[in-house]
């Protein structure tokens, strides 16, 4: 038998190419985009002008940023297939199953999947996807798409389409805020998914649709709702006893730890400081979560802080989400919706020097097998 190869499970620490979009240094509690630290960017930016500078590797001027939003306001409107697909899915379906057949429909209509400019379709992409988790949340709750409003902006507009109604500034902002934290994080499992969709040479729809599938794993995009449940479950009980509860079990904190991170992850960082922000107009259940989530926090990082495991981004969106007032069934799909141009930027990158992705196994199984006819064994 050949001698065995080392083993990278999960392909941790594996290369398999170079970058210029994201930075992720896990000592340092850092992440950059394009070189911008992400707080610089919550300072100062917006989720439209960091899309526009994930797609292009660039900030925008003035008016590169205009003609942008405008290409994304002019692609919100779904079809009508896509409404009507999205109205006959049962309700118990998940948001992210619809999410993703709804996209997929989406790429088998377009004219130009296959063939036309990744970097226009990236804009239809982030552009309909909101829209479609827009829809998807106001059919959920009330059988009624709302059309979108091409005078909104692109954050302002998905909370529009929720419910028909249009958000304080405030309300918006923080909306705005999240989108732009969960917009991009280097080769995560959702990106890698893409990657290695593009490098078969399908399209760029497919490869998002397979992002999308991806990240709706607990371990994943999904960890923010789990997060939450965990949070609501601990509301009435001393959080240290819960927590070592949820440890000497073999439980997991969900929200906790990250493959790279090994200090406190910075997106995290910015979200607790939203949320006590937000929590100024929050209602009183809504309060009643982030005071759980602080109790918690404080009561696992005794725990395990000192092993490196600190909060992840997952960890304190749900309670976010809630003061915005987005459902718990939402939280992935608005992740989704926030990576799309995360996502779009690292296929349009792999694709310019697209090698097929194909790993290898090391076999461990027998060889030289008999064949035994079926009345025989």
């Amino acid at each position: 038998m050949d001698e065995k190869p080392k083993i990278n499970q999960g392909l941790e620490g594996v290369y398999f190419m170079e970058s210029e979009i994201c930075k992720v240094d896990g000592k340092a509690g850092k992440l950059y985009y394009y070189g911008y630290d992400i707080g610089e960017l919550a300072k100062h930016s917006n989720f439209e002008e960091v899309s526009y500078l994930l797609l292009h590797g660039k900030l925008p001027k003035q008016k590169e940023l205009a003609v942008f939003k405008e290409a994304l306001a002019s692609n919100r409107e779904l079809s009508e297939d896509v409404i009507n697909l999205i109205k006959r899915i049962p309700k118990k379906t998940k948001p992210m199953h619809t999410l993703s057949v709804a996209m997929d429909l989406i790429g088998a209509t377009e004219k130009n999947a296959e063939n036309g400019s990744m970097e226009e379709a990236s804009v239809r992409i982030i552009s309909k996807m909101a829209s479609v988790v827009g829809a998807i949340g106001s059919i959920r709750n009330t059988g009624k798409y709302n059309p979108p409003d091409e005078t909104l902006s692109h954050t302002e507009n998905f909370l529009y389409m929720l419910d028909g109604e249009k958000k304080k500034k405030d309300v918006v902002a923080l909306t705005d805020t999240m989108l732009l934290l969960h917009a991009e994080h280097s080769s995560n499992a959702s990106t890698f998914s893409g990657i290695v969709t593009i490098s078969t040479m399908s399209d760029i729809y497919s490869a998002t649709v397979s992002a999308i599938n991806t990240l709706k794993g607990p371990l994943h995009g999904g960890a923010d709702e789990a997060a939450l449940k965990m949070i609501k479950d601990g509301m009435d009980k001393d959080p240290d006893k819960y927590i070592n509860g949820i440890i000497s079990s073999g439980g997991r904190i969900m929200g906790f730890g990250h493959r790279v991170y090994k200090t406190y992850d910075p997106r995290a960082t910015i979200i607790k400081e939203q949320l006590k922000k937000a929590l100024r107009n929050a209602n009183k259940e809504t309060k009643k979560i982030a005071d759980a989530a602080f109790g918690i926090e404080e009561a696992a990082i005794k725990v395990t802080g000192k092993k490196g495991i600190w909060p992840n981004v997952d960890f304190f969106s749900g309670p976010v989400y809630s003061c915005i007032g987005i459902e718990e069934g939402l939280f992935t799909p608005v992740f989704a919706l926030s990576r799309a141009p995360g996502w779009c930027s690292h296929i349009i990158e792999y694709s310019r020097n697209n090698r097929l992705i194909r790993p290898t196994v090391y076999y461990t199984g027998a060889v030289g097998k008999k064949y035994v006819e079926i009345g025989n064994r």
